[in-house]
């Protein structure tokens, strides 16, 4: 059944927040099939006082989530705004009731909004927020727990749910054999190599009622994708710094999480340029990529390790002219923020009986390192240090290139035509006056002025003395 969430707020105040809510929950392919949010700006116009609307509207919905600001509201009856008007409404009739808090202190909150929230706090647990990634992150929490409380969706987390009409049979031996012998070297795994597969899969806590569990298919199935279709992972390239169609390269990789893993990882390494040095006390040389090798796999394997596999979407990675960026569906899990990431923090896991194995073969760490290491490998390259996104759908990670970042070059005050030649720089790797003066449509003196004005910035070096010789290329570690 289709349960109706209404959403009480000071409008004007909050009105990105209300917007942010509806949309979310309607673009959200889990909550969309059990919820919709009546949002008073959506009604057409009527001739019926609003207040009659507002609480009529609370009577026809299962859930009321109160959006609490710093201003209080119109007050009509009785000196009460209709947001405490709708919480009363609510409280009366028995619906469930959802709080979120605007602030996390009540400085500058209007002392009849500080009295309702106390009222509120003390029937009803409340949570604050300052983002609007952390209001969706609160509230798809939220909701998600009255479905589990409903009966709606299993209690049981995804990887440790039995995966139906999977049998041992489904199991790969040789992915099995290679994961303890890998587990045995990195880790010191106590099973021995030629421990059954049904034992290695119960020490690993990856049968439930006989069957394999979706963790163990994920793992170390024959065919995962048979039985989880959007456990594939799609590889991107594209040429430039945006997305255009046609792609020029596309990968849909197949299999198990570590081949997975593998494959993208091999995927973007070869699309980034490297440079080999020849070693001084072995005959080894030492290879060394733009963005370090740990750093891509660490986003990669923390794509597939935290993804919402309830979600029909599949883990992205997309290779552009400046930066990768790694998409997997589900936000941040409530409790952390992106903020958060960049500090030590708690190592919280959607799923839980993944992360062992991934950790067992040493794809992962167990302490909730993985962006801290992040950020120090690119530190250490000379390189931005990653973004990370989350909007409650689907989180994202950004390894930028080069130091050109578009928040660089807005500090740098760089005008729109430098921006997009350092661009085509990016792209095809060079340029010189006459390709700036044709695709700028500018004289020789406008072009040569502008290139070298990126010259003078450290952004561009200017390569050969005179002549149609000359070209410009990015200049390494620019913009530091």
């Amino acid at each position: 059944m289709m349960q109706q969430i209404f959403v009480s707020s000071v409008q004007k105040e909050l009105q990105a927040e209300r917007y942010a809510i509806r949309d979310f929950v309607h673009g959200d392919e889990l909550l969309r099939q059990f919820f919709r949010v009546f949002l008073f700006e959506d009604l057409p116009p009527a001739d019926r006082r609003p207040d009659d609307v507002y609480l009529e509207e609370v009577a026809k919905s299962e859930i009321y989530v109160g959006v609490f600001g710093r201003e209080y509201g119109r007050e009509g009856e009785e000196g009460k705004s209709p947001t405490e008007r709708e919480f009363a409404e609510a409280t009366r009739l028995g619906i469930r009731r959802l709080i979120l808090a605007k602030g996390y202190d009540d400085e500058g909150r209007h002392p009849k909004m500080t009295a309702l929230l106390k009222r509120a706090g003390a029937e009803v647990l409340r949570r604050r927020f300052e983002t609007l990634e952390e209001l969706r992150g609160l509230l798809y929490g939220s909701l998600v727990q009255v479905l589990r409380e409903q009966g709606s969706i299993q209690q049981q987390d995804f990887d440790a749910a039995p995966c139906v009409n999977s049998t041992l049979q489904d199991i790969s031996e040789q992915a099995v054999r290679w994961f303890v012998d890998e587990a045995r070297v990195e880790r010191q795994f106590a099973l021995e190599a030629d421990t059954a597969v049904e034992d290695v899969l119960t020490h690993l806590d990856l049968m439930r009622e006989n069957r394999p569990t979706h963790g163990a298919v994920l793992l170390f199935g024959k065919m995962p994708q048979r039985h989880i279709r959007s456990s594939d992972l799609t590889c991107l390239h594209f040429h430039g710094t945006e997305v255009v169609k046609p792609i020029p390269s596309q990968q849909v990789y197949r299999g198990t999480l570590f081949e997975t893993v593998d494959k993208a990882v091999d995927f973007v390494m070869a699309r980034l340029s490297r440079s080999v040095v020849p070693g001084k006390a072995s005959p080894r040389s030492s290879v060394s990529y733009e963005i370090p090798f740990e750093a891509v796999r660490e986003a990669i394997v923390n794509a597939v390790a935290h993804r919402d596999y309830a979600s029909r979407s599949g883990v992205q990675v997309s290779v552009f002219a400046d930066r990768i960026e790694v998409w997997n569906p589900g936000g941040l899990i409530e409790g952390l923020t992106t903020d958060q990431l960049r500090v030590p923090h708690a190592s919280i896991r959607r799923n839980q009986l993944l992360c062992d194995p991934l950790y067992l073969a040493h794809y992962i760490e167990r302490a909730g390192t993985g962006t801290l290491d992040m950020i120090r490998l690119c530190r250490e390259a000379g390189l931005p240090e990653p973004e990370f996104h989350s909007d409650g759908q689907r989180f994202v990670t950004i390894l930028w290139r080069q130091w050109l970042t578009d928040g660089v070059m807005d500090e740098m005050g760089l005008t729109g035509r430098q921006r997009e030649c350092v661009r085509l720089v990016m792209t095809q790797g060079r340029i010189d006056n006459a390709q700036f003066r044709q695709h700028f449509g500018v004289s020789r003196r406008t072009a040569g002025r502008e290139l070298a004005d990126l010259v003078d910035r450290n952004i561009l070096e200017r390569v050969g003395t005179r002549g149609r010789g000359v070209f410009y290329r990015l200049r390494k570690g620019a913009g530091k």
